[in-house]
């Protein structure tokens, strides 16, 4: 019998890498309060008993940075030596440069705004931070346009982080990991949940049975929908027995070390760059969400069933090097006159898309954990689906 399996995982809050997107988010959203045009660029990088800022800042705006470091720490939950970390006493160490100058040249002023002679700083005439590709995807198989296994095991996470915040499991700790094997049809339809896999922190008095009976019916059943599991779908929880030890304290974390967590659980390719830290004139996070946000409105549409957008760029320059669209042979009409649709309807330059979905804006720590895309529990721009109408009125022309 020949099944078609696919598997994607997410993490919880607590995480290493998780905790440190969620630093580099939380000092990129304190710099946009108070300067919209502030450019950042921040990694962290943590271990036991310590968190490193470093990266490029160029802003008006005062951050109190180890102020923000330990109130993100505290929010996610590492309060107390106990756990390994605690955010009140561990250290902070901040490196912080300002922006290349070399780089600032591309994104003050693009290659075309200098051919044109246009007025520097120019709004409108921002080139790209950098080069590189940057994919969106969506699908129909979810109310949220993902991929039904990165949603199902974001879903876990989130829960996971739910009954150990809301005291429902009060001896769980901060660090959790996912994963969501689905069996798909010969139509590429969800069939079957084939195996649940739940790693969860947990304090050293619990005992693996109670852990396992708690987060199956707390988690698993609070999350999996009625009909997708069946007496052959395996469950693991903490498989190795025990998971005390966890966190920072037990795995040094690093800043954009999640990316397929971050975006589509590797339904769809990556252009490899990260997004937390990186402020919207970093096409590495802009682009990203724009051709997310077209896609999805492509397929909310009804003119694909799947829908992949690829955009390249090159340093300093506005308009994109390519747009590309890919529809897996479920397009209601060509791809190459959706790539037209596409070019034609969305604004790509980095300008444009910082106008296109508002993204000067404080939003973005909000999206450093549980994912960027499919989030209906949040309000964010790319996950409009507001030009449904404009792109069929425009295919049915076409």
């Amino acid at each position: 019998m020949n099944r078609k399996l696919f598997t994607a995982e997410s993490v919880t809050e607590g995480h290493p890498d998780k905790m440190c997107d969620q630093i580099s988010d939380a000092i990129l959203d304190a710099v946009m309060e108070q300067d919209p045009m502030g450019r950042v660029a921040c990694e962290v990088c943590c271990t036991t008993g310590l968190v490193m800022v470093m990266g490029e800042i160029t802003t008006q705006a005062y951050v109190d940075i180890p102020k923000v470091v330990r109130e993100t720490v505290r929010e996610i939950g590492y309060t107390s030596g106990e756990l390994g970390f605690d955010a009140d006493t561990c250290g902070v160490i901040t490196m912080i440069d300002e922006q290349s100058p070399d780089i600032a040249l591309g994104v003050d002023q693009a290659l075309e705004a200098k051919e044109e002679k246009l007025f520097e700083n120019d709004v409108e005439s921002i080139g790209a931070g950098d080069q590189g590709m940057m994919f969106g995807y969506a699908s129909d198989e979810t109310e949220d346009y993902m991929p039904y296994p990165i949603s199902i095991a974001h879903k876990l996470a989130l829960q996971l982080a739910e009954v150990r915040k809301k005291g429902i499991l009060s001896y769980l700790r901060p660090d959790g990991k996912t994963q969501v094997t689905v069996e798909y049809n010969e139509n590429g339809i969800p069939k079957r949940l084939d195996t649940i896999v739940i790693s969860t922190q947990h304090n050293p008095e619990v005992s693996q049975e109670q852990i396992e009976k708690d987060i199956k019916k707390y988690v698993c059943d609070a999350v999996i929908p009625k009909g997708m599991t069946d007496n052959l779908t395996k469950f693991f929880i903490n498989p190795t027995g025990r998971f005390v030890i966890g966190g920072p304290h037990g795995d040094s974390g690093l800043t954009g070390r999640k990316i397929i967590v971050d975006t589509y659980g590797g339904m769809a390719c990556h252009g490899g760059g990260a997004f937390s830290g990186k402020d919207c004139t970093k096409v590495d996070r802009s682009a990203a969400y724009a051709a997310r946000y077209a896609a999805k409105n492509i397929v909310a549409a009804g003119l694909a069933k799947r829908c992949e957008i690829q955009l390249s760029y090159a340093i300093g320059v506005a308009q994109p090097t390519s747009i590309s669209v890919n529809t897996f042979g479920t397009g209601k009409i060509s791809d190459s006159k959706l790539e037209k649709i596409v070019k034609e309807n969305f604004d790509f330059r980095p300008a444009g898309i910082i106008r296109m979905l508002d993204l000067r804006r404080p939003i973005y720590k909000q999206t450093a954990a549980y994912g960027h895309f499919g989030r209906i529990d949040l309000e964010l721009p790319w996950e409009r689906i507001d030009r449904v109408d404009l792109l069929k009125k425009v295919a049915e022309k076409v």
